[in-house]
């Protein structure tokens, strides 16, 4: 089967069903008629954009990252003040901690902006670690998160 009909049939899926695992969507694939390998799944859900991110009932699954027309910096700019928790900086480094859940979705809006001060990022459950192409570009990023993160959610922020 070619990627394109695969990865259609993937986000038929995501649309239509709650799926939280890889598992899950692979199983969903097979039942459609679609055998596919775990890393052919994960190369999938990389290129197009799929994270982990609670639904309207809180519970966690997977959905389609998409900018759609909003503006992606006033987009990441709310995400920062509704779910940052932590900033810390470590030289050309910023260790982010969000909410439960928020990491992934967050890093994706980060990356898909394209920032010349974040070479690239890495995220987990609750854990963005942001990396700069110098000191000064990190200070940068800190400082934004700063910023805009919200004061009352905010356990600290320490530069290292």
């Amino acid at each position: 089967m070619k990627k394109e009909a695969r990865q259609s049939k993937i986000e038929q899926i995501i649309n239509q069903y709650t799926i939280t695992t890889q598992d899950e969507l692979m199983e969903k694939l097979k039942v459609a008629g679609i055998n596919v390998t775990q890393a052919t799944l994960s190369r999938d859900i990389r290129e197009m954009q799929i994270v982990k991110q609670p639904d309207s009932s809180g519970n966690s699954r997977y959905m389609i990252f998409k900018s759609g027309n909003q503006n992606e910096i006033e987009r990441m700019y709310r995400m920062i003040n509704g779910t940052v928790t932590d900033i810390r900086q470590i030289q050309f480094i910023n260790v982010i901690h969000t909410q439960p859940s928020y990491a992934n979705p967050l890093a994706a809006v980060i990356d898909d902006l394209h920032m010349e001060n974040v070479s690239g990022t890495l995220a987990g459950y609750d854990t963005i670690v942001t990396f700069s192409p110098s000191v000064g570009a990190a200070v940068e990023i800190n400082d934004l998160f700063t910023k805009h993160a919200n004061p009352d959610l905010l356990v600290s922020s320490i530069k290292e």
